[in-house]
C-alpha cells in the first residue's frame, strides 16, 4: 500500500512525487509554524521543480478546503453519533480539531496537489 512507486506514498511521506527518495520539505515537523511551507526549490536527485508554475500551490488551498470540509464532517458525526455532545459542543470540537490538525492538512493538500500532476517514474529512479 505504501511501497514506492504509489502516490499514497508520496503523499503520506512529502516525498518528491517523481523519484520518492527525497523530502520536499526543509524542517519535516509540519507544527514548526514559522517553517511549515518551506519546500526545497528541486529535488536534489531527479531535479524536478516543485513550483512546477508561479503561485502553483494556490491550487492546493482547494485541496485544503476538502480536506478541512471532510474532516469536520468526521468531527460532527464522531461528537453527535459516539459521544452525544450538543450542538455547541460539537461546533466546538470542530473548531478544536481544525486547529490542531491545520498544520497536517496544509501539508497534506500541498502534497496531493503535486501529486495530481507529477507522477513517479521509475526510470529516473534507475539512474
Amino acid at each position: 500500500m505504501l511501497k514506492k512507486g504509489s502516490k499514497l506514498n508520496s503523499i503520506l511521506t512529502g516525498t518528491c512525487p517523481r523519484c520518492q527518495k527525497e523530502r520536499m520539505y526543509i524542517v519535516r515537523n509540519p507544527y514548526n509554524l514559522t517553517k511549515i511551507y518551506k519546500m526545497y526549490d528541486h529535488c536534489s536527485r531527479c531535479g524536478l521543480h516543485y513550483q512546477l508554475e508561479p503561485s502553483f500551490f494556490y491550487g492546493a488551498m482547494y485541496v485544503s478546503y476538502g480536506l478541512t470540509v471532510a474532516l469536520g464532517v468526521a468531527v460532527f458525526l464522531i461528537s453527535k453519533v459516539c459521544y452525544r455532545l450538543e450542538l455547541t459542543q460539537s461546533f466546538i470540537a470542530i473548531i478544536i480539531a481544525l486547529i490542531v490538525t491545520m498544520p497536517v492538512t496544509a501539508r497534506l493538500a500541498r502534497n496531493i496537489y503535486i501529486n495530481m500532476f507529477v507522477s513517479f517514474d521509475k526510470d529516473v529512479v534507475k539512474k
